[in-house]
C-alpha cells in the first residue's frame, strides 16, 4: 500500500477577476513522481506555488504526513521538507554557483564564511549531476541550460522530502535531461517524492507513476500513467482531440530579404553565411552551446559582431544595437522571454506597443486611443487569455506571455522575425497556435529564422535547415531534402560531423 505524504484538499484560489483554481484536490505518495499537466493557464503553477508557500490559497486545506500544514511562506514550506525548482530561474546572478547552492545557509568557520567547505560540498553535488562547472563561476557567466542545472543542484542539495519540478527540462539538452532523469530515479529509490510539471509529455513515462490533468483551473482526472497515452492526456488537457501536432503548409519563398556573410563573433561564431527569403522559415539546429542563440543575438545587434556583413534587401546595413535592427525591420523573440522579451511589471498593452511608442507619440504625448486599439486588436488576434489588456504581464501563463512577445513585433510591422525557441515551456495547444501564426506571417511575406532544440519541430516547420556545431555551420539541408532526412542526420552534424565531408 502506498504511503501518502501529501494531500491537498479542495484547493481554491481567486484573484481579482480570475478563478485560478476551482476546488482542486491532489495527493502525493512517498517515493512517487506525480506528473501535473495542463495547458498554460490551467492552474499548475498556482497549485504548486500554494504548496511551496509562495502563494496563499483562498479555500481548502493541506495535509503533510497526515497533519494539517500552514504554508504561510516559502520558509515555512522548506521547514516541512518542501522545495521547488521554479520555471523562472530563482538564482542570484551576480553570485557564484557555490554561493547560490548555499544561499541562506552558508557554512561558517568562526565568524567567517567557510568558502573551502562551500567549494567542496558544491563540487560533490555538481559531480553527482555530472555538471562540469567550477563552483566559483558566477551565474551570470553561464548559459540558460547550465543555469537551469544549477537551480536543480541547489534544490537537490537541500534534500527535501517533496521536490516540485516546474518545467525542469525546458532549457536542457538531451544529455542533461538524461542526467536529470537518472537523479530523479535515484531520489525515488531514496523515498523522495516529486511533483513534475512538463509540457514535454513524452518524458512522463520515463520517470512518472501517476498524472493529474488540470484544465481551466479544474481537475479533470488523476490516473496511473500505465493507463494513459500521450494522446489521452492531450485530449484531457485541451478538451478536444488534436489530430496533428504540426499544421501542414506549403512554402512559396519570395525575394531575398536578408543575407549574412562571413559573420564571426569572438569565439562564439565562425564565418557564418546564409540567406533568408520572404515567406520562408530558416531552421537553425544544434546542441546547447552550438551558437544558435548567439547567432540570433548577433543579427539583432544584441551581441557584438567582430567580422562579417549583413545585407537587408540588398543593402549593406550596420547593426550595432537592437534599435538599428528594429529600424531595419528585424524583431527578436528571445529564448528567455521573461528576462529579455517582456517588461514583466508592465501591462500587456504597454508591452505590445513598446516598440512603436515613437509612432504613437506626437509632441511627447502618446495617443492613448490608438495605443489601446492596437493592443486590443492583437489581444484578439493572438487569443491572449486575460481579463483585460491592463493586466500585468508577470501574471500571465508562459504561453500567453509568449503570445504577447510575438504581438509586440507584429505591432512593429517587422519584415524579419527571429524566433529563438518559440515554443519552449508552452503547452501543445499553444504550440499549435504559434505554428499557425508563423504560417500566417509567411503568407504576409515575413521571413522567419527559427532555432529549436526540438528536432521534430525543426524538421516539420522549416523550409531550409542550418546545423551549427561550436559556432560553425556543419550542415545545410535544402527544402527538397528535408522530407528525406531524419533526426539522426541533424544530430550527426550537430555533433561535429561536417555533412560536406561525408
Amino acid at each position: 500500500m502506498n504511503e501518502n505524504i501529501l494531500e491537498m484538499k479542495n484547493i481554491t484560489k481567486r484573484y481579482p477577476g480570475v478563478l485560478a483554481l476551482d476546488n482542486v484536490s491532489f495527493s502525493l505518495n512517498k517515493g512517487e513522481v506525480h506528473a501535473l499537466v495542463g495547458e498554460n493557464g490551467a492552474g499548475k503553477s498556482t497549485l504548486v506555488k500554494i504548496l511551496s508557500g509562495a502563494v496563499q490559497k483562498t479555500e481548502g486545506e493541506i495535509l503533510i504526513n497526515g497533519k494539517k500544514a500552514s504554508l504561510s511562506n516559502p520558509i515555512a514550506a522548506k521547514e516541512l521538507g518542501i522545495n521547488q525548482i521554479y520555471q523562472e530561474l530563482n538564482l542570484a546572478f551576480n553570485m557564484s554557483v557555490m554561493e547560490n547552492i548555499f544561499l541562506g545557509n552558508m557554512p561558517k568557520k568562526s565568524y567567517f564564511v567557510d568558502f573551502d567547505t562551500m567549494y567542496e560540498e558544491s563540487k560533490k553535488v555538481l559531480d553527482e549531476l555530472n555538471i562540469n562547472i567550477d563552483p566559483r563561476t558566477k551565474i551570470e557567466d553561464l548559459g540558460v541550460g547550465d543555469q537551469q542545472m544549477i537551480e536543480i543542484a541547489k534544490s537537490i542539495y537541500a534534500e527535501p522530502d517533496i521536490l516540485i519540478m516546474d518545467e525542469p527540462t525546458a532549457a536542457l539538452s538531451k544529455t542533461e535531461i538524461d542526467r536529470l532523469f537518472s537523479v530523479i530515479l535515484s531520489l525515488k529509490e531514496k523515498g523522495k517524492s516529486i511533483i513534475y510539471i512538463s509540457h514535454r509529455l513524452e518524458e512522463l513515462w520515463q520517470i512518472g507513476d501517476r498524472a493529474t490533468v488540470l484544465r481551466e483551473g479544474k481537475k479533470i482526472f488523476t490516473k496511473s500513467l500505465s493507463d494513459l497515452t500521450e494522446n489521452s492526456i492531450t485530449t484531457a488537457m485541451v478538451g478536444r482531440e488534436i489530430e496533428e501536432k504540426y499544421p501542414s503548409f506549403s512554402i512559396n519563398p519570395g525575394e531575398k530579404i536578408l543575407s549574412v556573410k562571413n559573420l564571426s563573433s569572438a569565439d562564439k561564431l565562425k564565418n557564418i553565411s546564409f540567406d533568408l527569403h520572404k515567406g520562408e522559415i530558416l531552421g537553425i539546429a544544434g546542441l546547447v552551446g552550438a551558437g544558435r542563440t548567439e547567432l540570433m543575438r548577433a543579427v539583432f545587434g544584441a551581441d557584438t559582431i567582430d567580422e562579417g556583413e549583413i545585407y537587408i534587401k540588398g543593402e549593406n546595413i550596420k547593426i550595432n544595437n537592437p534599435y538599428q535592427a528594429i529600424d531595419n525591420g528585424i524583431g527578436l523573440i528571445p529564448e528567455d522571454r521573461k528576462s529579455h522579451g517582456l517588461v514583466l511589471d508592465l501591462s500587456i498593452k504597454k508591452n505590445i506597443t513598446l516598440p512603436i511608442l515613437k509612432k504613437l507619440s506626437k509632441y511627447g504625448f502618446i495617443n492613448h486611443k490608438e495605443d489601446f486599439d492596437i493592443a486590443e486588436n492583437y489581444r484578439d488576434k493572438m487569443s491572449i487569455k486575460t481579463p483585460n489588456i491592463d493586466f500585468i504581464a508577470r501574471q500571465l501563463s508562459g504561453g500567453n506571455q509568449q503570445k504577447v512577445v510575438i504581438a509586440k513585433w507584429l505591432s512593429a510591422n517587422v519584415d524579419i522575425i527571429l524566433f529563438d525557441e518559440p515554443t519552449r515551456g508552452i503547452d501543445v495547444g499553444a504550440k499549435i497556435e504559434v505554428y499557425e501564426l508563423m504560417i500566417e506571417l509567411l503568407k504576409e511575406g515575413v521571413g522567419i529564422i527559427m532555432t529549436s532544440s526540438e528536432l521534430p519541430e525543426i524538421l516539420e516547420m522549416s523550409s531550409r535547415i542550418l546545423v551549427l556545431h561550436r559556432g560553425e555551420i556543419t550542415g545545410e539541408f535544402e527544402k527538397e531534402e528535408i522530407k528525406d532526412i531524419c533526426q539522426e542526420d541533424i544530430l550527426s552534424c550537430a555533433m561535429g560531423s561536417d555533412r560536406n565531408e561525408k
